[in-house]
């Protein structure tokens, strides 16, 4: 894989955003204006909110035969890590693992983790998701109970944070 930006063996997965033409020569966009009406549709009680168009995927870098990380804090709606690892299967990526320190995982996120060519998604306990465990095998948990109970331990006693980052060990 070509060195990207000094790091060799990294690729960026993104979206570009679309270009609006009526947007203004220095970069500030107006929302568009909207129709507002007098009258209410009772039966719906909630108006409908338009679906955020979501951008083009690219992939600068080369993934072909590599393991492929996506990386965030939050996985929730996994609509775009499902798009996103497509991308880098059809690219020759040959596993595909997501991690996040959050897994909320709502909806029919286990499902589609388990249609898609994900491999595994890595989350912290921080949320409670074993329903989601037991509807998708993909999914997997990192206790992180000991490190939190020592952090907040260090900082009651105002010790090092930076000791406990840089003395952790493979068995901790």
């Amino acid at each position: 894989m070509d060195d990207i930006w000094g790091f060799p063996g990294i690729a960026v997965i993104h979206g570009e955003q679309k270009t609006n033409e009526d947007e203004q020569a220095d970069g500030r966009n107006s929302p568009p204006l909207v129709e507002h009406s007098r009258i209410m549709d009772v039966g719906v009680g909630v108006p409908a909110l338009a679906a955020k168009e979501k951008p083009p995927i690219n992939v600068v870098g080369d993934v072909g035969g590599r393991i492929a990380i996506m990386v965030d804090d939050m996985i929730d709606d996994v609509a775009s890590f499902v798009a996103a690892a497509e991308v880098l299967k059809d690219r020759g990526a040959y596993k595909i693992y997501v991690m996040a320190t959050h897994g909320l995982l709502s909806s029919d996120a286990p499902r589609l983790i388990d249609d898609s060519p994900i491999d595994e998604v890595v989350v912290t306990n921080t949320v409670p998701h074993e329903i989601q465990k037991m509807q998708c095998h993909k999914i997997k948990t990192v206790d992180i109970s000991i490190l939190l109970a020592e952090s907040i331990r260090r900082i009651h006693n105002n010790e090092s944070m930076s000791y406990l980052f840089r003395n952790v060990t493979l068995e901790d």
